[in-house]
């Protein structure tokens, strides 16, 4: 089998405007990026308004494991299936950050058969807006920071700055740093901090934003930091806005691209699930509606994660709601659920799926409390065996979800038909009755406790008492109807990440809390979850490489 990178590069790419006729998409309505790269215009986003909406389907996963799950793999083999069998479809999906590019994950561009191309500038600079979201994150930090040096008009007490600067990398020495060393003129010491640009809250609103008015007032009410009297400063009050509207005004058009298969591919923004909320941009979303048939969208890492996210958060905000969910699982993360070793997860082993199959029956039930109609698809291996499907598919169906195999990184669409058949019964046949997990005027800690127990399964949250001040500040400031986005390990449904399965009699930590005012969202840290990740010990960037004809080789 070729690797990702050699089928991508092998593949034959149409024009971009020949991808956007598929979907009465003009090439005046493009901006384009080269070829196979564009820009949807503000003046297309808006035009299309005024069109129905199609289905919106939501692609998620079981807790990731090291077996691997291959949720976008799914989401581009469920897009390109339904293009075979005649259904206008759109895929909605996040921009990968070139953190786990060069660190231990690998790009997120699909793999096999079923990926989005180009490929390489997919996962490194594509259009630039990550370039432009870090830009504008580490401008309002500089003007903080000056606006401190020229006399502190605002009177920022510089024990409470808590706006911090960003990079799309993995680089742990950044997490906490020492600032305005030197000279007199070279600015006042203090602490500071570095996050991941998809921890941004820049990254966040753009996410949210439906046009650049929306974005503006955003922008405005993020908080930099407390004044001395605990009153907060915001980027509107050191006259920020407009500049950081400047670098942002290109990066809030959607992207399009094409998969292997040439179905239409929006892909635009990319905040983390375990950090931040974890969905591409409700633009590129809501666009993709209105020009599709069926859209598929993703949310990041496990549906304990993205899908609660995408749920109470993205959906609540924009004003959508999923027709159907995709629940992804291999047989063999399901094995290392129930105890097998990753080098022992070949051999069938029906006795640890039983065991570990706890793990998909806890997100089933989590994404039925949404009210949203669930299918169940199996990423196949070549390990697997009809006893294991069998067991899952008769688990599966005993509780109330259809159930199909994908064979779309061998096969590309054609192996994502069966999957596909499933979804249409599902849209045709069944309603949703989509619902938040809890409403807007439910206190913090209760929301925070809710999404803990009903999600999770905890039994308790407990709090750091750091936690539990800024919890009740943010009440008083008028914060407390706000959503809540939890930051937690991905690999567990626990904060612990070596509790796998489906853990029970366990409290949630919560050891920091603070406020997006502009994305609109309370931010909850547990664990030891890092918002500036670091790379491994052999991170990915030790193989790759660019020969003399520029062909890149080693992503992946």
């Amino acid at each position: 089998m070729k690797t990702d990178i050699e089928i991508a590069q092998e593949a034959e790419m149409f024009h971009i405007k020949d991808v956007a006729k598929n979907y009465d998409i003009s090439e005046d309505d493009l901006e384009l990026y080269g070829k196979y790269k564009a820009k949807l215009s503000n003046e297309f986003c808006k035009q299309a308004e005024k069109n129905p909406d199609g289905k919106l389907v939501l692609m998620t996963a079981i807790n990731p494991t090291p077996a691997g799950e291959g949720k976008t793999t799914t989401s581009i083999g469920l897009a390109d299936a339904l293009h075979k069998l005649g259904k206008k479809t759109l895929l909605a999906l996040r921009e990968p950050s070139l953190g786990p590019c060069f660190g231990i994950k690998g790009g997120a561009a699909g793999g096999g058969y079923a990926q989005v191309v180009p490929m390489e500038d997919l996962n490194l600079h594509f259009t630039g807006d990550f370039h432009a979201i870090t830009s504008a994150n580490n401008l309002l930090a500089a003007m903080l920071d000056n606006h401190i040096q020229q006399g502190n008009a605002l009177n920022i007490d510089t024990r409470q700055i808590v706006w911090k600067r960003c990079l799309d990398m993995n680089d742990r020495v950044l997490r906490n740093i020492v600032v305005g060393l030197g000279a007199k003129a070279d600015g006042v010491v203090r602490e500071d901090h570095f996050v991941i640009t998809v921890a941004s809250e820049i990254m966040a609103i753009l996410c949210l934003a439906t046009d650049m008015d929306d974005l503006k007032e955003r922008l405005g009410k993020i908080i930099v930091a407390y004044n001395y009297d605990g009153e907060p400063v915001t980027a509107k009050d050191l006259q920020a806005v407009g500049a950081m509207a400047a670098l942002l005004k290109d990066a809030i058009k959607p992207n399009l691209v094409q998969t292997l298969e040439h179905t239409g591919a929006f892909v635009h923004g990319g905040p983390f699930a375990n950090i931040a909320h974890g969905c591409n941009s409700v633009k590129a979303t809501k666009t993709a509606m209105k020009l599709a048939d069926i859209t598929i969208t993703e949310a990041g890492f496990g549906a304990d994660l993205g899908a609660e996210k995408f749920m109470d958060i993205k959906c609540r905000m924009a004003g959508i709601k999923p027709d159907a969910i995709v629940l992804v699982a291999t047989v063999r993360a399901l094995k290392y659920n129930g105890g097998v070793d990753k080098a022992n997860l070949a051999e069938e082993n029906l006795d640890a799926l039983k065991k570990g199959i706890c793990n998909l029956e806890k997100h089933i039930e989590n994404l039925q409390k949404f009210g949203v109609p669930v299918v169940v698809t199996l990423n196949s291996f070549v390990t697997d065996t009809e006893a294991e499907y069998q067991f899952i598919k008769n688990f599966c169906e005993e509780r109330g979800c259809e159930f199909a195999l994908s064979e779309v990184w061998a096969k590309g669409g054609e192996g994502g038909l069966e999957l596909a058949k499933k979804v249409l019964k599902t849209l045709d046949e069944k309603e949703s009755n989509y619902k938040p997990l809890y409403p807007d005027e439910m206190p913090l800690k209760d929301k925070i406790k809710t999404i803990a127990t009903e999600i999770y399964g905890a039994s308790d949250v407990t709090y750091t008492a750091a936690a539990n001040r800024t919890l009740s500040k943010l009440t008083d400031l008028g914060f407390g109807n706000l959503p809540v986005c939890i930051a937690k390990t991905q690999y567990s449904l626990s904060d612990d990440a070596k509790k796998l399965g489906r853990p029970t009699d366990f409290t949630i930590n919560v050891r920091d809390v603070y406020v997006n005012a502009g994305a609109g969202f309370v931010v909850v840290l547990t664990g030891n979850v890092m918002t500036m990740p670091g790379l491994p010990k052999v991170p990915a960037a030790n193989n790759i490489d660019v020969d003399s004809d520029g062909k890149i080789t080693g992503l992946f």
